[in-house]
């Protein structure tokens, strides 16, 4: 049940329809979700069924996407660079970026005092911080002020236990960008671990030029449900190859495919929230033909989107 952008209430129909007035009714074949969450995404076209995204742009004349965090990019390779020209532009478009566009800073650039006057920046404007494991260790971003709740880091590379502990003693988000193969164990030790995790379908936005980030660009296998419920999908499927059934998977896996990519995002409390559904919430949410009696194997079966809501609206 909704009303205007927000969800009333979560229940039976019959139990709703006695307690609240409803004026239209809209009905789906299949189960409704809270909508997935790509923590880093691949590119300009929306994917079906994701309601929310982090989306990096050079410019932000080019926020108009998928709601969700626009990260603005931070790429200077020097403090010169970082002073005469880039540091006011940044400070310029997130000023001038309409509200209620949320905004981040996405710090791509390898100079470390650079990268700690992003994160003072970021700190001083109250912005979500997006850094890429592909170009810094968690030690140098931990140095640099980076780390933190108010960040969330892209990983396509095996992480050391060292490192996801200091991740996760950070209350630092990994969004995991897959593709061919998924490294099944390094997702279980993330989750077993308690990393809060998340799912996006690129590597490196924007395109760094290496080749992780062209093969984490690629679309989720045939057959998968889109966007990052299709990550996850792939991640079951292999793991299942391999003789691993771990005690709730697909829960978690879908959990990181919504309400963890809401948390990179920082967008996971409070009214307005996304990731789950429930009183306050936006509304966000799809609908898949999925059915069967375990209601998360049957999302991860690689289902058809049929529909999309994003703040009450159909897309």
């Amino acid at each position: 049940m909704i009303r205007g952008d927000r969800v009333l209430q979560v229940g039976l129909r019959a139990e709703l329809l006695s307690c609240f007035p409803v004026s239209e009714e809209r009905r789906w074949p299949g189960m409704i979700v809270a909508g997935p969450v790509d923590a880093c995404s691949a590119g300009p076209s929306t994917v079906p069924g994701v309601t929310a995204r982090a989306s990096v742009v050079r410019d932000m004349a080019d926020h108009s996407v998928a709601p969700g965090i626009t990260y603005v990019e931070v790429r200077a390779a020097s403090e010169e660079e970082w002073e005469e020209r880039e540091r006011d532009a940044v400070i310029t478009a997130i000023r001038e970026v309409d509200r209620p566009c949320a905004v981040g800073i996405a710090a791509r650039t390898r100079n470390p005092q650079v990268l700690e006057d992003v994160a003072v920046l970021a700190r001083t404007f109250g912005l979500r911080l997006l850094a890429d494991l592909d170009r810094h260790s968690p030690t140098e971003l931990d140095e640099a002020g980076v780390l933190g709740p108010l960040c969330h880091v892209i990983c396509t590379r095996p992480l050391d236990p060292g490192e996801r502990k200091l991740l996760r003693l950070r209350e630092t988000v990994v969004a995991l960008c897959l593709s061919g193969t998924p490294p099944v164990t390094d997702v279980l030790a993330l989750l077993d671990e308690g990393n809060p995790l998340a799912l996006g379908t690129g590597g490196s936005p924007t395109g760094s030029g290496t080749p992780a980030t062209e093969a984490a660009s690629e679309p989720a296998p045939t057959g998968s449900a889109p966007g990052p419920l299709g990550l996850a999908s792939a991640v079951r499927r292999h793991a299942r190859e391999l003789g691993l059934r771990p005690r709730g998977l697909d829960r978690r896996l879908v959990e990181a495919a919504t309400m963890g990519g809401a948390r990179a995002l920082g967008m996971d409390r409070g009214p307005g929230r996304i990731g789950s559904l429930g009183p306050g919430a936006r509304a966000d949410f799809a609908v898949f033909d999925a059915r069967g009696r375990y209601p998360y194997a049957a999302l991860l079966a690689g289902p058809p989107c049929v529909g999309t809501v994003v703040g009450g609206v159909e897309r």
